[in-house]
Formats: structure tokens, C-alpha cells, sequence
């Protein structure tokens, strides 16, 4: 009888030969999150649209909704939640996935495997497609930890095989489907120069977050480097909180799929799945607002040609869903034969939830919000207006501005919410291309660049 295969023996086979730093498990951690950037933006984003496979340990470590959706996965997860050691629970790759907003669908796009306590929780990462391919891990003991990265023929071939059958040993059906996705990728190109730039960028993006030792004598770049401090703590407080709703959303994902139940018990799962997922899309809001604070990312980045009519069709449903449960209204104005705008169609979805609900945060029941498109000149211009039930005549939104809390934040206490200072609103929706226009008692005015005339 063949010996069991697992996660750990494969890592374990992978790490043979390696000449190595040993790091502690908080660096060895940093490295694992700054790399899983590195290959997902400066890599995969340019390799994926002609499908793949990926395969992951313990939660998934990809993070947009692209890669899931063009990538079949492999999950193996543990059941229930004995796994949030403390040992490990630092270790476990960031789920960002939930910008998939089918709750009952969220993990059809992946097959869910048990993990084994013998499969270990240290995170593992394999992604394969034709142009690309790369296996990422952690290995090593308690604080003897390294960061192993491979894509080399061997290695690949050797994980390949290990996995097929490791999947056949568990469930052949899921053999059979990864062979056959394997060789519907027909030859793959090895990229010789991936690792050769890998480890450079990998350098060049710890080393910029790290610590800045310069000292600054004047009271201006004092005031900024405050804000930047500010800024790439809320950063982080802003991943910490959306890291285990987002594993919740998975284990309820995992128990929808695979426990029947009474209705009851389905919708109120459902429920805090939505509940969960909006919290998510907040902070995942804020979090871009404090990095382009912080100068973490360049404005007016990867702007496209987009129709925003179109976005308005997709999301128009899950705004629907969210604003009925407050008993908010909403209507969408929006002519025929508009022209498409300049901006990053992914950011732009998560930057106009935050605005509908931004927006409607201490409205009453039988408010209408009022959603607008219209062409202004060379200019798309997005109107958000509110419609109170309790005035004859219409009647636009009259709010309390609040208190801004650092550069980023602000506190408005009527609502008792957290959003988006006008200043990150701003310059977040600069950075999408959009110009943003708010007056008293005159809703909120967005213009977008026409692709046409740039």
C-alpha cells in the first residue's frame, strides 16, 4: 500500500538542497504576505487570463476576484477552527476572495478539501498556468522558519505528480479533474527569468516596508510623516480585521456546501455572510485609501477603457439586496448608448459600494437613494442623491459632516459609523480617474474622464 502523501512531506521533498537564512516566524510571516504580492501584481496579473490551476494550504493565498475566476482551485482547509493556534494562526495566507459576491456559489469556483493534521498548517501556494508557474511556501521549524520559492522544470514536475497523487489518494474523481486541467495547458513555458527578478522585487518591496531611519528636521515633512505612520497603521488594523471575517466566510461557505439544514439555520448563515461581507468591503476601502495616503501605490494606475452602465447592471442587485434590508429604495437613471470612461473597473465596484453606503448610513426606512449617470461635455458625470419619504416635495439628504480622524477616517456620530474623510474619498476617487464634487444639500457629483477624448 502506497504511503500517504501529504502537504508537509511535499515541502519537506522541496526544501532538500535549499542553502538558506533561517528567520524568525513575525519575518518569515512578512515575507510570505509581501511575496504572495509580489507574484500576484508584478507576475500572475499578466498570466492568467488563459486559465490555469492553483492549489493552496490552509486558506486561499490569492486575493482578487480575477484570478478566481480564470483559475481552478485545490483548497485543502481544516474543518472547524482548532486550527486558530497561536502558533498558527499567523501563518495562515490572507483570503481577500470576497469580493465574490455569490454567498451560495462563493467557493464553486474551488474544490474544498480536509486538511490533515499530518498535511501540516504551514501555508503552501502552487499556481501553474502556461506562461507561469510557481510553488510558494513556508517551511521550517519555530522560529526556524524560510521562505521557500520554486519554479524550476524539476520542482514543478515533482509537485505536479505529488499532488495528483495525493488527490487520488483522497478523492479521484478531483485526480481525474486536475490531470485533465493540467494537460489542457499542453506544454508549459518555463519562465527562466522569473526567479532572477523574483528575489529583486521580493528585496525591494520589504526593504521598502520597512522602517524609515531618516530624520527629519522640518515641520512640514514631520506633519507628513505622521500622516504616513497613521496611514500604514490603519493599513494594518484594516487587514487584521478583514483577514478573519474573510476566513469566516469561508468556513460558512464550507458548511453550506456541505451540511444540509433547516431553512432558518441557512438564512441566518447567509445572513452574517453578508453582514461579514460588507464589513470586508469597508475596510478593503479603507485600506486602499491608506495606501494611497501613505504613497504605497501611484495614482491614476492601470486605468482602462470601462462602461460604467454596465457595472451599474451588475452590482445594481447586491445594492438592491443591502439597501432593502435597511428599507432603503433604490433607482437607477441611467440613458441608453453611453459613452465608456477611464478608470480600473475592480477598485471602482469596491470605491462605489463605499460611496452607496457611505451615503445611506443613517437614512430611515422608506429613504430613496437616487443613482444618476449623465454625459457632461467631455465628462461622465455620477450623481448620488437621497429622497426622504417624510418630505412631499423631493428633497435632497442634509448630513453632519462628523470629525475627521487623521487622514483617513472619519467619525460621524449620528450614524455611529466609521467612513471615508472627504480628503481619502477624494483622492481615492482621483486615482480612479474621477473628479468628486460634494455640497450642502446637493448629494454627491462624480465626473469621469470619456476614454474618447484622452
Amino acid at each position: 500500500m502506497k504511503s500517504q502523501i501529504t502537504i508537509k512531506k511535499i515541502q519537506e521533498l522541496l526544501i532538500k538542497g535549499v542553502k538558506t537564512i533561517y528567520v524568525d516566524d513575525d519575518t518569515s510571516r512578512r515575507m510570505w504576505w509581501a511575496a504572495l504580492e509580489v507574484i500576484q501584481k508584478d507576475f500572475l496579473s499578466q498570466n492568467y487570463k488563459q486559465g490555469g490551476i492553483w492549489v493552496a494550504s490552509p486558506l486561499p493565498a490569492l486575493n482578487e476576484k480575477k484570478y478566481f475566476n480564470k483559475l481552478y482551485g485545490w483548497l485543502w482547509s481544516p474543518e472547524g477552527i482548532p486550527y486558530f493556534q497561536k502558533e498558527n494562526a499567523g501563518f495562515l495566507p490572507v483570503n481577500h476572495s470576497n469580493k465574490i459576491k455569490n454567498h451560495l456559489d462563493f467557493i464553486s469556483n474551488y474544490k474544498v478539501l480536509n486538511l490533515s493534521k499530518k498535511d501540516g498548517y504551514e501555508p503552501f501556494l502552487m499556481i501553474i498556468t502556461q506562461n507561469f508557474q510557481c510553488i510558494l511556501s513556508i517551511a521550517g521549524e519555530k522560529d526556524k522558519k524560510i521562505l521557500l520559492m520554486k519554479c524550476d522544470k524539476e520542482s514543478l514536475k515533482i509537485s505536479i505528480e505529488l499532488m495528483h497523487a495525493k488527490l487520488n489518494q483522497e478523492n479521484y474523481e478531483e485526480g481525474n479533474k486536475f490531470r485533465k486541467a493540467i494537460n489542457n495547458l499542453g506544454n508549459l513555458n518555463i519562465n527562466n527569468q522569473f526567479e532572477k527578478n523574483f528575489w529583486p522585487i521580493l528585496s525591494a518591496k520589504l526593504a521598502k516596508n520597512g522602517t524609515n531611519h531618516n530624520i527629519q528636521n522640518y515641520a512640514e515633512n514631520d506633519k507628513k510623516n505622521v500622516q504616513i505612520t497613521e496611514a500604514k497603521l490603519l493599513s494594518a488594523i484594516s487587514h487584521e480585521v478583514r483577514t478573519p471575517l474573510a476566513t469566516i466566510r469561508t468556513l460558512i461557505s464550507s458548511t453550506l456546501k456541505k451540511y444540509n439544514m433547516d431553512e432558518s439555520m441557512r438564512n441566518r448563515l447567509i445572513q452574517i455572510d453578508n453582514e461579514c461581507n460588507e464589513q470586508i468591503d469597508r475596510f478593503g476601502l479603507i485600506f486602499n485609501a491608506a495606501e494611497l495616503v501613505s504613497n504605497e501605490v501611484p495614482s491614476l494606475n492601470n486605468l482602462a477603457k470601462i462602461n460604467l452602465a454596465e457595472i451599474f447592471d451588475k452590482l445594481s442587485p447586491l445594492w438592491n439586496e443591502q439597501l432593502n434590508r435597511r428599507g432603503i429604495s433604490l433607482k437607477i437613471d441611467i440613458p441608453s448608448q453611453l459613452p465608456q470612461i477611464l478608470s480600473d473597473s475592480e477598485k471602482l465596484e469596491l470605491m462605489l459600494r463605499g460611496l452607496i453606503d457611505k451615503n445611506t448610513r443613517g437614512l430611515k426606512e422608506g429613504s430613496t437613494l437616487i443613482l444618476e449617470l449623465r454625459p457632461a461635455g467631455q465628462k461622465l458625470k455620477l450623481q448620488l442623491k437621497v429622497q426622504k419619504l417624510e418630505s412631499k416635495n423631493k428633497e435632497l439628504l442634509k448630513r453632519d459632516n462628523g470629525s475627521d480622524l487623521g487622514p483617513v477616517l472619519n467619525w460621524n456620530p449620528q450614524t455611529g459609523s466609521l467612513q471615508l474623510s472627504q480628503h481619502a474619498t477624494q483622492k481615492l476617487l482621483a486615482s480612479l480617474g474621477g473628479h468628486v464634487t460634494q455640497r450642502r444639500d446637493a448629494g454627491l457629483t462624480v465626473f469621469f474622464p470619456i476614454s474618447d477624448s484622452n
